[in-house]
């Protein structure tokens, strides 16, 4: 069974704005998915629709088979939400945020549970005071024990470790990464994509409120992420353009005092024979030579920009 299965949302506002465009995808049930996009990309508004703060409008979305939009109570139960925002009442403490909130999702009080989320999110020296007293950081991860303290089937994560340090966002990853382990469908929106690449085996990327892409990361870095052989030669090159012709089917580029040469798919070591022999008969033997595979980051940066273009030149 699939945790999420959105089928072609779409939401365009009062004043004419399409935040998003048709969009549909399955989130696993026991995955970790990352929900990726550059700023206004629509990732938040999709949340929003998730979390009911925001009403779509078109398309559908169910929750372990239950339709989201028509059974919102049984839902809200079974799903946890980290919002960007940070709104306590500033006179309850923490301890009294996750009991009362433990209440409004019907769930009879588990002591146990809430002691344990204080102290994995290292809260628990700071149960009694109030939220108003607590620092920016603390607050952050008030959101994430109170997104947990029902153990919803469902936890999104949006943007959940900013303003958390290093070695807490360390932390909080590990504790993460053992609720998924038992079970615990995650989806995460974030902007430190080293930590989505590391953490997901799931991946979606939007841009201008519309899906570029949807699957497995390893799928993803396998089928679009390119290598590049980079050689440095003793004396820096130019690039003629009869170099450049000769070497067209490899993109051949200078990377600050070496000649880089991409594969357009990922490439096995004969690949990299085709091209190292191709860069030797023009240029002869380099110094140096290495092997450069793009990351997560260069694919999004990559794919996003020619969503933009191929946007740019449609409109």
């Amino acid at each position: 069974m699939n945790a999420l299965e959105i089928k072609n949302v779409g939401k365009v506002y009062g004043n004419g704005k399409v935040a998003l465009q048709d969009v549909s995808l399955l989130v696993p049930e026991g995955s970790f998915f990352a929900l990726l996009g550059p700023n206004g990309a629509g990732k938040s508004t999709l949340i929003n629709i998730l979390a009911d703060t925001v009403h779509a409008s078109s398309g559908s979305v169910s929750l372990l088979g239950h339709e989201l939009f028509l059974e919102r109570a049984w839902c809200k139960r079974r799903m946890g939400v980290v919002p960007q925002e940070i709104a306590f009442d500033p006179f309850f403490s923490p301890r009294e945020v996750l009991k009362f909130s433990r209440g409004m999702y019907g769930q009879k009080a588990d002591d146990a549970w809430v002691d344990e989320l204080l102290e994995r999110l290292e809260l628990s020296e700071h149960a009694h005071k109030i939220t108003r007293q607590l620092s920016g950081g603390m607050r952050r991860r008030l959101l994430v024990a109170q997104a947990l303290v029902h153990r919803p089937k469902l936890v999104i994560l949006d943007e959940p470790t900013a303003g958390v340090d290093v070695e807490l966002r360390k932390r909080l990853w590990d504790f993460m990464r053992e609720l998924n382990a038992a079970g615990t469908t995650i989806l995460l929106t974030t902007h430190y994509l080293e930590e989505a690449e590391e953490l997901c085996d799931q991946i979606a990327i939007i841009n201008q409120g519309k899906l570029i892409t949807s699957g497995s990361m390893k799928a993803l870095m396998g089928e679009v992420a390119s290598s590049s052989l980079c050689l440095q030669y003793a004396k820096p090159l130019q690039l003629s353009e009869e170099d450049k012709a000769s070497l067209a089917d490899f993109s051949p580029h200078i990377c600050g005092d070496k000649l880089c040469l991409t594969l357009n798919k990922r490439g096995i070591s004969s690949d990299f024979d085709v091209v190292y022999q191709a860069a030797k008969q023009r240029f002869g033997t380099p110094a140096d030579v290495s092997i450069r595979q793009e990351d997560l980051e260069d694919v999004f940066l990559r794919l996003t920009a020619t969503e933009q273009s191929n946007s740019e030149q449609g409109g």
